[in-house]
């Protein structure tokens, strides 16, 4: 009988872990199908966004008041005395400190990204978004245990690393994989509204855990955030896998595309548009505390509202792209006007409820420029140059991280010096006199492939997105229109309408950009 039981439970396991075997075999193979893949991966770079622009924001209620309780302590100990210069001097020193604090990750990040772009394009995306996310981790880790300046600034510069990895790897690889300009707009709209979330959600995130539980716990939960991400990062890209990269192609070197004129105007609109949200940021709770007398539920909720917006203007902006794809530079245009009078109408505004209304005018039309401008980029290197994203988007982090370099130490001498009204009305001028610019972005949609990138369509196979766009257009060449952004006809032989010189003629020119 006993024999009979074992035997039974034997067959029952066996049949228990057949089952479980032929679930992970299907989960595998879901894992393994190009468009599920492609989903998975949005999902691990969305996340990455997110933690990145969380760890960001979360210290900006946590730190300062930390490393004053610091400072008060060891005052404290010392029975450190001084007359009021003393402790004015020591006020100032200690705004500096935060400021440096907080500029420390986007000037390292500044620093480190062309040297990132470039490896980004050497060895792809998916070992350094690994690399991102491991330091991230470590960042996460230390900014928990820190209880000094020293260490904390040592956390906050090893996180703007791990971003130059993490954030420019993630947005290549989304452009990447997503080859159609439709997809691509609404994947790095997607990605956009975690960047959004992540920098408007921290604040309060970290200072209701702060307040009740503990400095440590925000940066545990984001660290297994972060441990998480990077095991499904390994699980699904599998980065050190044995892959054959020969046959990749050589991306653009960085400063060619720096001084590429059209880049150059996308990567300007980038830095101009994010300065007011970058400037305010480190300013507009004393100005709140000095003219609105706002308590500090208020000042920590200021910028929650403008995620919706926010959210909105990336939606709308997608669906635009999707239907006019060649007004991608009115969009960006757009949007620059509406953050340049939001900032002007931020100074009039004389409580909590109305200030609302133009931080929210910002948010809108940051998303405008970005979700309009961040694909462009992606199509100016497929038309003008390589089909390698990790310089170009390594260009698109350096403009922001200019804005949020300078915006903890420069915008605080500008309002001691001139005021905040001055400081609001020249961000806005600046938005609405670099507006104009974007003009030059609007034949972009007319481009043609650059004579390099032509030579690469060998009968081998695609090895970058233009390939791919070309092979697309052979097969959809019946509807006589290309795929590429659904702009100008192309005739039956994949070459542009109304086009007069041949093939031979077209291949020993130079390339030829409208």
């Amino acid at each position: 009988m006993a024999t009979e039981e074992s035997g039974g439970l034997a067959q029952t396991a066996a049949v228990k872990l057949s089952e479980m075997g032929e679930r992970t075999k299907q989960l595998g193979n879901a894992i393994q199908d190009p468009e599920r893949q492609r989903r998975i991966i949005l999902v691990i770079v969305c996340v990455a966004l997110l933690l990145d622009n969380m760890l960001y924001m979360v210290i900006v209620p946590i730190v300062p008041d930390y490393l004053a309780r610091l400072e008060s302590e060891s005052e404290q100990a010392h029975h450190v005395t001084g007359n009021s210069s003393t402790n004015s001097t020591q006020n100032e020193n200690f705004d500096v400190q935060i400021g440096v604090l907080f500029a420390s990750k986007a000037i390292l990040q500044l620093i480190v990204n062309p040297f990132t772009g470039t490896f980004i394009d050497r060895v792809g995306y998916d070992i350094p978004l690994l690399i991102g996310l491991s330091i991230m981790f470590v960042s996460t880790c230390i900014f928990a245990f820190a209880e000094n300046y020293a260490t904390l600034f040592v956390a906050r510069s090893l996180q703007g690393l791990g971003s130059a990895f993490a954030d420019t790897s993630g947005i290549a690889m989304i452009a990447d994989k997503f080859t159609e300009e439709a997809e691509r707009s609404r994947a790095l709209g997607i990605a956009l509204a975690f960047i959004s979330f992540g920098s408007l959600a921290a604040p309060p995130f970290g200072g209701v855990l702060y307040e009740f539980v503990g400095k440590r716990v925000p940066f545990f939960v984001l660290a297994c955030i972060c441990l998480a991400d990077g095991i499904l990062c390994m699980t699904v890209l599998k980065p050190f896998s044995s892959r054959n990269r020969e046959n990749m192609p050589v991306g653009t070197p960085i400063y060619k595309l720096m001084i590429d004129p059209y880049i150059a105007v996308v990567a300007g609109a980038l830095t101009t548009c994010n300065i007011p949200l970058a400037f305010l940021e480190p300013t507009i709770a004393n100005w709140m505390e000095e003219t609105m007398d706002s308590s500090q539920w208020e000042i920590g909720l200021t910028w929650l509202p403008a995620f919706f917006p926010h959210i909105l203007g990336v939606y709308i902006t997608v669906k635009l792209a999707a239907q006019y794809p060649h007004l991608q530079w009115f969009y960006g245009a757009l949007g620059m006007v509406i953050i340049g009078a939001s900032s002007c109408i931020v100074p009039a505004c004389k409580n909590f409820e109305q200030l609302i209304i133009p931080l929210c005018g910002i948010c809108f039309g940051i998303a405008l420029v970005d979700t309009a401008l961040l694909p462009t980029l992606a199509f100016l290197v497929d038309v003008r140059h390589v089909s390698v994203y990790g310089s170009v988007y390594a260009i698109a982090d350096i403009s922001y991280c200019v804005a949020y370099a300078l915006g903890p130490i420069v915008a605080g001498n500008i309002v001691h010096n001139l005021g905040f009204v001055q400081l609001n009305l020249g961000m806005g001028l600046a938005n609405v006199l670099y507006a104009p610019a974007l003009l030059l972005l609007r034949n972009v949609c007319l481009m043609k492939p650059s004579h390099s990138e032509r030579n690469m369509l060998l009968e081998e196979g695609a090895t970058g997105l233009y390939d791919t766009i070309r092979m697309e257009e052979r097969q959809r060449k019946k509807h006589g229109y290309s795929s590429s952004g659904n702009c100008v006809p192309i005739d039956e032989n994949g070459t542009f309408a109304g086009q007069s010189k041949s093939l031979s003629e077209e291949e020993t020119s130079e390339p030829e950009y409208i």
